[in-house]
């Protein structure tokens, strides 16, 4: 799955990869984005791609209770075409979630009382340049007050470098890939196409701190190489 993620490059770069109009909301870096926050996400209309902030963990139009959200903040991309939960939004919500970075944990040796602890790797591109997640989005209407937009991630099996840290990774898009992925008349088979393993950038998996398992914390510490452990990829 796909619990934690990273945005952390200057507004105008970010404006200029996506090629989207400044956006209407403040930006700051964010270095340990957690379920139920609000993060920057592309989705298209009729006047072209567009960014706004939507909160993370996806809440079904026909939902009776918002909490559902924090149990989708990930779709699996085998399934996400059938399930009730999923799929008109992947016939006609889909969206990018910008990340620069993702988090994962690693099962590390049992203590004695039979419990192991758990390492977080931060998984980026040397470059440290942003990439393209694939996700929906769905707007949820209360009963009162205003209504709700969120997103979830679509996650796919892990490559060759995440593999043993954990078994699933979120879906990277290609970006020659974003506008078919955003366009409202792809067909499901090519949308489908799409949803594999991203291999073409050399990531790499970097030992942190378990500072990131709260997210009260988010600051450059989150993604602070770890001492003594070694970077992967």
């Amino acid at each position: 799955m796909c619990g934690r993620y990273t945005l952390t490059v200057p507004l105008p770069e970010l404006v200029d990869i996506f090629d989207v109009a400044p956006p209407g909301f403040d930006y700051l870096p964010r270095y340990n984005i957690a379920p139920t926050q609000e993060a920057p996400v592309v989705a298209r209309d009729s006047g072209g791609r567009r960014m706004g902030l939507l909160r993370w963990g996806l809440i079904p139009s026909w939902a009776r209770d918002p909490g559902v959200g924090s149990r989708l903040i990930n779709a699996r991309s085998e399934t996400v075409a059938q399930k009730p939960a999923f799929r008109q939004a992947f016939r006609t919500r889909r969206c990018l979630v910008p990340a620069d970075g993702f988090f994962e944990w690693r099962k590390e040796g049992e203590s004695a009382g039979g419990k192991g602890s758990k390492q977080p790797f931060w998984i980026h591109r040397a470059t440290r340049e942003p990439f393209g997640l694939a996700g929906l989005w769905e707007r949820w209407v209360p009963p009162e007050g205003d209504p709700l937009h969120t997103f979830t991630i679509l996650t796919t099996e892990a490559t060759e470098v995440i593999r043993d840290i954990h078994p699933r990774m979120p879906v990277i898009l290609a970006p020659e890939a974003w506008d078919r992925w955003l366009d409202p008349q792809a067909r499901e088979k090519e949308l489908l196409g799409l949803l594999e393993p991203y291999g073409e950038w050399d990531l790499q998996a970097r030992p942190v701190s378990t500072l990131v398992n709260s997210p009260r914390n988010d600051q450059p510490a989150c993604i602070e190489p770890l001492k003594g452990v070694e970077e992967r990829g």
